[in-house]
């Protein structure tokens, strides 16, 4: 008796990183084809490709895999997201930081990465609402978040996370705070100041582990959230630096808690970062952990390869 053959569309950013998907696409390919899928491969030809290609078409797909940075995968899920019956959702990172594979323990060599969405196991993760768009892991505002937008791409791919701490310090003269009102599940701010402020469901933002705190579950309903105000003293400075620098902070200018759910206001139009990419300057937001929204493969551990 035959197998039955199934669908598998893999979207692929070829620019990503440093443009390696090109040494790795017929083996990775084979692998999918090597387990029965039919594939279907659509390079990515600008902004929103990727997300006008899969809500048009990702119904016809049995799992719908990507490889790219986190622009890429951002804007598969947001098209997942936009489907009645959504597919499994498979992750090749190829791109700078790739801190989402990180939470799904996903190798960064590309041709084990696609054995894994192989011979993984399916995860059911929580997906972010932000308004009326979708973020896989951060939405962010504030100090340095339009570093991760702004920075080219060849100095990302020449330089890596240093690319963005490198031009973040170039911003340092001209931040402002945000004056902003915040509600949450156990958390009120009326009209207070914030430098930063971050809503993350990751265990790494930027490439830098520990910054969104220790044991992350990605499917627990719930985000972490880090508001900064700004610094009055050397201390609450040099906490924020360590901040940006991935280390886990605690202080009087540090704020951490949970939530579900966020809703913000602004007088003035606050730009905002979705998984590294420019998410709108609205004025107000509704953020919501759309729980175990997405179903994606992920690295058990227990993989022989």
């Amino acid at each position: 008796m035959e197998k039955e053959e199934k669908s598998l569309l893999f979207v692929f950013n070829p620019y990503a990183g440093k443009g390696e998907i090109k040494y790795h696409l017929l083996e990775i390919v084979n692998t999918f084809a090597k387990h029965d899928y039919k594939v279907t491969i659509h390079p990515t030809q600008g902004q929103k490709d990727a997300f006008n290609y899969i809500a048009k078409n990702g119904n016809e797909y049995d799992m719908i895999a990507c490889s790219g940075g986190d622009g890429t995968l951002n804007e598969v899920i947001s098209g997942v997201m936009k489907l009645e019956q959504r597919p499994i959702v498979g992750y090749i990172p190829s791109g700078t930081t790739n801190d989402f594979a990180k939470g799904l323990k996903l190798p960064s060599k590309m041709t084990r990465a696609a054995k894994i969405l192989m011979k993984g196991e399916p995860q059911r993760i929580d997906i972010g609402a932000f308004n009326e768009k979708s973020f896989v892991y951060v939405a962010a505002f504030g100090a340095f978040t339009e570093v991760s937008y702004a920075t080219p791409q060849d100095m990302k791919n020449t330089l890596g996370h240093a690319a963005y701490l490198i031009e973040g310090l170039k911003s340092l003269p001209t931040i402002k705070s945000v004056h902003v009102s915040i509600k949450a599940d156990n958390f009120e701010a009326e009209n207070e100041d914030f430098l930063f402020g971050s809503i993350t469901n990751a265990v790494s933002v930027g490439g830098f582990n520990g910054i969104t705190g220790k044991d992350v579950d990605l499917t627990d309903g719930k985000f972490e959230v880090i508001l900064v105000k700004r610094a009055r003293n050397p201390i609450e400075l040099q906490n924020i630096i360590n901040i940006f620098m991935g280390i886990d902070i605690k202080g009087t200018n540090v704020i951490k808690f949970q939530t579900s759910k966020l809703l913000f206001k602004t007088e003035e139009e606050v730009p905002w970062v979705l998984d590294g990419e420019y998410g709108g300057s609205p004025k107000k937001v509704t953020i919501q952990n759309m729980h175990k929204a997405i179903t994606v493969m992920s690295n058990t551990g227990k993989i022989v390869l």
